[in-house]
């Protein structure tokens, strides 16, 4: 007997939600049961990347969460780049767009936004940088070179050759590799001899609903916990034929020939298993309407833990702004 959890059924050929689902959307709010019920668990995580579970909350909320790391919590990006030498086969535009789209490491959490209609930087809300790259043929070459690697220097120009140029006190305040692109081999043209770039970049703090260039993620998204029960038992090449309708992991066969569910997290709720007949009835399939999993992938300017606290406060303070205005 399973539990009694919100869930929706995967059938054949529809989706069917259980008789103890009342719809959560129609469900009264109560804070005690809200604080009772919602946890949240965290899976795996590394320096970019995690895993994490929001148990016991609706899916507006988890949605909420989902839009705002991808939309409004802000970091640092270039905005305005000041073209003094182009000669690269690549156009004005589409260099200054390649140049907004790198991810920076500086935490904008450390800045203002910068003013509109304030054309000076700040130490407060800009960062400058610059970036000053000529194509040479490469006089130590040997005679029988025939790859642009020994036939010329700076032939690419990457991320890491941008170099940070301090704003008032900045240099005093922050250290210089706390600054500046995130990785250092990013391409952002290829030259030959004669080519040269020499641009000056602006970088200030933004958020995602502007431009994308200023989301703090590469992903964020969510889905629900799958789950698999077993009807009966499933011997021999029977178990086999179940471990293939599943994705790798999730089921296991032991030592007597028995499948056995190990991780239905990682179902991709493919339906394979009805495609055949002698295994439509072993198995129920379901997801957990208030257990969602949420996957984060930061562009490295903040970890990703930081990124969706960032969220909930941002959360926080639009419930504030909008009490604010009710109560007035």
């Amino acid at each position: 007997m399973m539990d009694p959890k919100p869930r929706v059924y995967l059938e054949e050929y529809r989706l069917k939600t259980g008789a103890e689902d009342y719809g959560m959307s129609d469900e009264p709010w109560s804070r005690k049961k809200f604080k009772k019920k919602f946890k949240i668990v965290i899976v795996k995580k590394d320096e970019n990347c995690m895993e994490f579970d929001l148990i016991g909350i609706q899916p507006a909320f988890a949605n909420a969460f989902r839009r705002l790391m991808l939309s409004e919590v802000p970091s640092m990006a270039i905005e305005k780049v000041m073209i003094s030498n182009n000669t690269s086969i690549i156009q004005d535009e589409v260099l200054a767009h390649r140049l907004g789209l790198i991810p920076l490491k500086a935490d904008p959490r450390l800045f203002e936004y910068k003013p509109e209609g304030v054309a000076e930087s700040s130490e407060n809300d800009t960062l400058e940088f610059s970036l000053k790259v000529k194509c040479i043929n490469n006089p130590t070459q040997p005679k029988d070179a025939s790859r642009p690697e020994d036939l010329y220097k700076n032939h690419n120009v990457y991320s890491g050759q941008i170099k940070w140029q301090p704003v008032g006190n900045q240099a005093q305040i922050y250290k210089e590799s706390a600054l500046g692109p995130v990785h250092d081999d990013i391409i952002i043209a290829k030259m030959r001899p004669g080519h040269e770039i020499d641009v000056q970049l602006i970088a200030v703090k933004g958020i995602g609903k502007d431009h994308a260039k200023f989301s703090p993620v590469a992903t964020a998204s969510y889905r629900l916990l799958p789950e698999i029960h077993l009807k009966r038992t499933v011997k021999g090449d029977q178990a086999e034929l179940l471990q293939k309708c599943f994705a790798p992991g999730v089921v296991t066969i032991n030592r007597d020939g028995e499948a056995v569910i190990k991780s239905a997290r990682y179902d991709t709720c493919s339906r394979n298993i009805y495609r055949h007949d002698e295994l439509k009835d072993t198995v129920v399939m379901s997801r957990v309407r208030d257990h969602f999993i949420f996957d984060v992938e930061s562009v490295g300017a903040m970890p990703p833990e930081a990124i969706f606290i960032e969220a909930i406060r941002v959360l926080k303070n639009k419930c504030r702004t909008l009490i604010d205005i009710l109560t007035k």
